[in-house]
């Protein structure tokens, strides 16, 4: 139902909005991201930011596996900003969510976005009810120093083919104030 084409191109999607988002100095912050990675076993304390994209005719949730590890907390809260890891970490795997959802929408009408979720990692062995049709396992690794882990799980409703292309930038978009 999802085809080798679609696959690759969320793979794409998703390694695309991750440079794009996730690095907290865009100048100098080196992002690479690992496709089908095997990932380990989350640790305990470790949080999952869960964002869902869906339409008619499909349904793809994010989650981010964010440790609770003083390195990655360090990174993100770098540059002074305002919040917890975890309100920080949020936005900014919403902005990469919202940069996926944009470009789907030049693929597919009608979709829509859910806000953030934070969950526990023992919620993991519950992903199996989302019944996915096709699941990728990525690693970020930010700097060579810290990574966090991603599962994309997509369920289709309908047969899903489309590209992506790989050369054209990401849409620059604002950023959202946390309160």
């Amino acid at each position: 139902m999802v085809s080798e084409q679609a696959r690759h191109s969320i793979e794409t999607l998703f390694g695309k909005a991750v440079r794009a988002n996730l690095a907290v100095d865009r100048e100098t912050d080196v992002i690479d991201v690992s496709v089908n990675y095997s990932a380990s076993a989350d640790r305990p304390g470790t949080r999952l930011h869960v964002l869902t994209i869906a339409s008619y005719l499909f349904r793809l949730t994010t989650v981010f596996h964010l440790p609770q590890d003083p390195a990655v907390s360090a990174y993100f809260t770098r540059q002074g900003e305002a919040g917890s890891l975890t309100e920080v970490f949020g936005e900014m795997a919403n902005m990469c969510c919202g940069a996926m959802n944009r470009e789907l929408g030049h693929h597919f009408m009608h979709l829509g976005m859910s806000t953030p979720n934070v969950l526990d990692s023992a919620c993991v062995p519950f992903f199996d009810e989302l019944k996915a049709n096709y699941i990728a396992r990525q690693r970020i690794s930010i700097n060579h120093a810290i990574a966090i882990d991603a599962t994309l799980f997509l369920k289709a409703y309908a047969p899903i083919d489309f590209r992506i292309d790989a050369g054209a930038p990401v849409e620059e978009t604002g950023t959202i104030e946390l309160f």
